[in-house]
């Protein structure tokens, strides 16, 4: 009785254990989809302590064949596969399928798993994502292929966007559009100075286009802004002549609507009139502006007294600001003269005859030798900045054709010229011994030289 006693408790034992390794096979065969193990925390530990042989983060894949084979801990089964406990050695075994749809392995391949049969390396997803990262993140990437799938091109035409942002209340504005309401908010009758100001100011940034300046002609802005000039508050009149002469520059279509509409003159009144310093820079630089490679317009200033307003300016007192842009403007337009009457010769350019006899006929030299510019200029040596005497002397060479002989008269221009020449040679010497052999004091000595030299 004893004995069948003890039969009976070792045929349960051994039914046990069985049912307890056929659930861990189980268990390992329908594991998770995605299966990553890494050596952080107490579960990975165990794990990697069980098994020495096999690398935590990098798990490897059984392919089984049609016969059985021992499957080692930690190895991944595919789905369809047969699994069995031998009892005799106490190890799992497996091997193929036999079901329908199950595909054969060849060894080093990576087969397609379904969702409860793969294992990756912490490696092989860490790559997969950063792939999966870079071709989601890349935008020119995304839109070249959506628009290759579409059949049609990645760009949209303006017309399209247009449509889009009005859907959406946004309105793109022309530089056209935003002009016609920056000149309604200056001609408005109740906008403040302020404003006003404002409205030029933003003007000026658009004119400095062609397109906008022409545009700001066909619209009658140019006949406000012409008429700003005439305004009693100074701060409309700067920068009316700032827009002014930002808008004529380089643009030969304007300059004549300026002139025609009465621009020089009223620029001419701002120079002569007791007003501000800065006034009378913007006012200058209208004028230059309006000069610029516009003979026509150089012969009316000259008729209009432009070069004894010049010379009024030059000997206002606390005006040397205002006397080397005076001076730059009158070499300006000497050596423009020369130049194009000179290309003109040449054949170099392809300029009108019109435009050369304009040049011809216009009488700037001796004029400026009536209005005693030869003895103002020299004045312009004693000043201690060496910008104001390059301007000087290069505008002194300008004019020696018509001053020779008041320069050779000169006591004071013939003795500052020996001071500056002693001047310069030190500091053209200093520029050389630093390795300087282009410097620019030693262009101003050669500038000295010259001027000397054509006096004797």
């Amino acid at each position: 009785m004893i004995a069948n006693k003890i039969s009976v408790l070792k045929l349960v034992l051994i039914f046990c254990c069985l049912n307890l390794l056929l659930s861990r096979c189980y268990s390992d065969q329908f594991s998770t989809a995605v299966t990553v193990r890494e050596d952080d925390g107490d579960q990975q530990k165990e794990d990697h302590d069980s098994d020495q042989t096999e690398d935590p983060e990098d798990l490897e894949v059984f392919y089984p064949t049609a016969e059985w084979q021992t499957l080692k801990p930690g190895q991944a089964v595919p789905a369809g596969s047969h699994v069995r406990l031998n009892l005799q050695t106490g190890e799992r075994e497996v091997k193929l399928g036999e079901e329908e749809g199950v595909k054969h392995w060849k060894q080093g391949e990576r087969p397609e798993m379904n969702k409860q049969s793969a294992s990756f390396s912490t490696t092989e997803l860490k790559e997969a994502l950063k792939k999966f990262k870079a071709e989601n993140d890349d935008p020119v990437k995304k839109n070249t292929e959506q628009a290759e799938e579409s059949g049609g091109s990645q760009f949209r035409s303006v017309d399209e966007l247009k449509r889009e942002m009005e859907t959406m209340n946004f309105l793109v504005e022309t530089d056209e559009q935003i002009m016609g309401k920056l000149l309604a908010q200056f001609n408005s009758t109740s906008g403040t100075v302020d404003q006003r100001v404002s409205a030029l100011l933003e003007l000026e940034y658009l004119v400095h286009q062609v397109d906008n300046a022409k545009n700001l002609v066909s619209m009658g802005g140019m006949k406000l802004v012409t008429d700003a000039l005439n305004s009693t508050d100074i701060r409309l009149q700067e920068s009316a002549a700032f827009v002014l002469g930002s808008a004529v520059s380089s643009n030969p279509s304007v300059q004549v609507e300026a002139l025609e509409g009465g621009a020089l003159q009223k620029l001419l009144t701002l120079l002569t009139a007791p007003h501000p310093v800065p006034v009378k820079k913007k006012a200058l630089f209208a004028v230059a502006c309006l000069l610029h490679h516009f003979p026509f317009a150089q012969s009316h200033f000259v008729k209009l007294g432009g070069l004894q307003v010049l010379g009024e300016l030059f000997q206002e007192q606390g005006s040397d600001s205002l006397r080397l842009r005076v001076i730059t403007m009158l070499y300006d337009m000497i050596t423009e003269k020369e130049l194009v009457l000179q290309a003109g010769v040449d054949g170099g350019e392809s300029w009108s005859d019109q435009y050369l006899q304009q040049y011809a006929e216009l009488s700037l030299q001796p004029t400026l030798t009536e209005l005693g510019w030869c003895r103002l200029v020299p004045e312009l040596l004693v000043s201690p900045d060496h910008d104001q005497r390059e301007k000087a002397l290069r505008t002194l060479l300008a004019m020696m054709p018509d001053c020779r002989p008041q320069y050779q008269q000169n006591p004071a221009l013939l003795a500052s010229l020996r001071t500056l020449r002693e001047e310069y040679s030190a500091l053209s010497l200093s520029e050389q011994n630093q390795g300087e052999t282009d410097g620019y004091f030693g262009e101003i000595l050669a500038l000295l030289d010259s001027l000397v030299l054509k006096t004797h």
